[in-house]
């Protein structure tokens, strides 16, 4: 062993360099040292899919820290390589190319990687995921010899990447398996008003549909073959039906999981010294009615990161953040607070021909979550709703003239 770090962050991403940060910020003053696969510094992910892939942002933009932040607070980064496996008697992990390394603490950071698909084909030249810089890097080479795009999967990756695509003059179709896009995180009135506005852009969406496989030619993607024989001729394939968490390594070392890294409410595996934070950790969610999940977004990574740092600093506070999340489609702004898994009732306020609207959901007459499309002061005052779980009349709720805020 030629190093080791009093905290080793396995993971360059949104959480692992919040981690990093919080650290600093919190005046912690012992050595930390950032793991991260990629060769690039900590990077913003949700523009990959949206200001990246359409060259309105160039790379150095999204950086979450310039190179020199990083030297400044003197954390090592440790990038291109790969943590192989955790010994956590040792207190040690080794890496890709052997090297081992030492710890005091251990924060797995690690996100997770892109399913792919299990169907023939699946690996061809001209088969994307969106998850990175390099992904991404991949999809603008090709675009100039692109004529036709297929997205596999309606969620927020392909309907965002959709949009680009279709700006840039693209025809791009949308498959999705369920009956409406965004089925998995959203309701129906929300999915019906994105199916409609991509559809307005000219985006074909398929709904019910299987892909049986990939059709080939001279090792590139030639088109998709779905399970009734319809073939749709492409030259560039999407494929956003989620991801795995990268969580072997720890789980190989004994800690408890298995759809992420089980942690508790303060982002502790059942490891010693060993914590887990940002998409691949499994924890328990009052927003959820305290259900296990696992939140694939900007703000649960930093909070969860941040909730790592004030133990560390010996300030505890335990993991209770409300979950928000945004994405962006041509000109819409959609913002959503709270979670609304298991809702019962879904109120639409506001007029969606309008294009600016809100859905709040409803769990046992409580607030659980809104989706807000071009509606901020909805988010900005529907938010205390949901932290309170409130519960509110259904008449007013649904009237766009009520201020939220008068609700509680």
């Amino acid at each position: 062993m030629t190093e080791s770090y009093d905290v080793l962050i396995v993971g360059a991403g949104h959480a692992g360099a919040q981690a990093a940060i919080a650290l600093r910020q919190r005046k912690f003053a012992g050595t930390i040292a950032m793991v991260g696969d990629e060769r690039e510094l900590p990077y913003e992910r949700p523009p990959l899919s949206k200001d990246y892939l359409a060259g309105d942002k160039p790379f150095e933009r999204i950086l979450i820290r310039p190179a020199a932040f990083w030297a400044e607070r003197e954390i090592v980064t440790i990038l291109g390589n790969r943590v192989e496996t955790v010994d956590p008697v040792a207190k040690t992990v080794t890496l890709g190319d052997g090297a081992v390394i030492g710890y005091g603490a251990l924060i797995w950071a690690t996100g997770g990687s892109p399913r792919r698909l299990t169907c023939t084909g699946n690996a061809l030249r001209g088969v994307h995921a969106v998850r990175n810089r390099a992904d991404v890097d991949r999809m603008i080479a090709e675009l100039p010899d692109v004529t036709r795009i297929v997205v596999i999967g309606g969620g927020y990756i392909g309907l965002e990447a959709a949009a680009v695509l279709t700006k840039m003059g693209k025809p791009v179709t949308v498959l999705e398996a369920q009956d409406r896009v965004l089925a998995r995180v959203a309701g129906e009135p929300l999915s019906r008003f994105f199916e409609a506005e991509h559809r307005a852009h000219g985006v074909e969406i398929r709904l019910n549909v299987t892909v049986a496989c990939i059709e080939e030619r001279d090792g590139a993607a030639v088109g998709v073959r779905l399970a009734d024989d319809t073939i749709l001729d492409c030259e560039m394939v999407i494929v956003g039906i989620g991801i795995e968490p990268a969580v072997a390594a720890v789980l190989a070392a004994g800690a408890d999981g298995g759809n992420g890294v089980a942690v508790d409410a303060q982002c502790r595996t059942s490891l010693p010294d060993v914590y887990a934070i940002g998409d691949c950790a499994a924890h328990a969610n009052r927003f959820a009615d305290c259900a296990t999940i696992r939140l694939e977004s900007v703000q649960n990574a930093n909070d969860q990161a941040n909730t790592v740092a004030k133990l560390l600093t010996g300030a505890p506070e335990p993991y209770d953040a409300v979950p928000w999340f945004w994405s962006h489609q041509y000109d819409l702004k959609l913002q959503t607070v709270g979670l609304s898994i298991g809702h019962d009732a879904a109120i639409v306020r506001g007029d969606p021909a309008a294009r600016a609207f809100s859905v709040v959901y409803l769990k046992a007459g409580r607030v659980v979550a809104l989706d807000c499309v071009n509606a901020t002061r909805d988010y900005v005052q529907g938010r205390a709703l949901v932290e309170r779980g409130a519960i509110v009349d259904p008449v007013p709720l649904a009237d766009a003239a009520v201020p939220l805020k008068t609700l509680a």
